[in-house]
């Protein structure tokens, strides 16, 4: 089988989109990420919903998980005014990682091998610079137990 067969549509948002926006997407659909595009519509980076996550928990608490317990529930249920008036591009990683991208004609262990290799719940299927689709993690999964 082959990365084009096995590719679903999938959300995608632009670098510029709004962060909650998209962080209301990750949830509601229960995704484990989103491919990000600029604006002509070609897949720049993943943004996996742990790192919206990480986002949300104070930098102090990151450093110090014990501080965690500390915070009474108003603070907890501001944490998500941290997104408000941001885009996506300020909650991908500053460090530049390569695009989780296979061609349309790469096989289930070339999709599997990538997704192992960035360590990456998705990965876009590409034709040229034509996005046809997204594998998830859960799907290539489902398509390698299908008894053939």
């Amino acid at each position: 089988m082959h990365a084009a067969q096995m590719a679903e549509e999938y959300p995608v948002v632009e670098l510029d989109s709004d962060a909650l926006d998209a962080a209301r997407l990750l949830a509601e659909r229960r995704l484990p990420g989103l491919v990000v595009t600029d604006r002509t519509g070609c897949p720049q980076s993943v943004l996996p919903a742990s790192e919206v996550v990480q986002f949300l928990v104070p930098g102090y608490v990151r450093d110090d998980p014990s501080l965690a317990g500390v915070l009474d529930e108003s603070m907890a249920d501001r944490v998500v005014d941290k997104l408000g008036g941001k885009t996506v591009r300020s909650l991908l990683p500053e460090e530049a990682t390569e695009l989780p991208r296979v061609n349309a004609d790469d096989t289930i262990i070339e999709v599997a091998a990538m997704m192992a290799r960035l360590r990456c719940p998705l990965v876009a299927v590409m034709e040229g610079r034509t996005l046809l689709g997204v594998i998830s993690a859960s799907r290539l999964l489902e398509l390698a137990l299908t008894p053939r």
